[in-house]
């Protein structure tokens, strides 16, 4: 019989990078959270840059590599330049 898995290495992302919207509190941020602390690099995204300052602070602070960039999901031209300086920065984005 072989010996159980972690949970941890199961969901093992590092290397991985995760694009979040939504990311600067409540779910967005919890999920940011979880992605980055099972290893992903993580970009968060939404329209306040002062929260997404905030988030990125304190997902730093929990070891998480994180980077924000505001824009409004609502917008087409946001949603393209979200895109574009997303991969500019990291690369092709793994988990959406």
């Amino acid at each position: 019989m072989t010996e159980a898995r972690k949970v941890q290495q199961l969901f093992d992302l590092t290397g991985k990078k995760a694009l979040i919207t939504g990311g600067s509190r409540g779910l967005g941020l919890q999920m940011a959270h979880a992605l980055g602390e099972a290893g992903a690099k993580v970009v968060i995204s939404s329209r306040k840059s002062a929260d997404l300052e905030l988030a990125v602070q304190d997902l730093q602070a929990a070891g998480i590599d994180a980077r924000w960039i505001a824009a409004d999901a609502g917008k087409a031209d946001d949603i393209q330049r979200l895109a574009d300086e997303t991969l500019e920065r990291v690369g092709d984005v793994d988990i959406l």
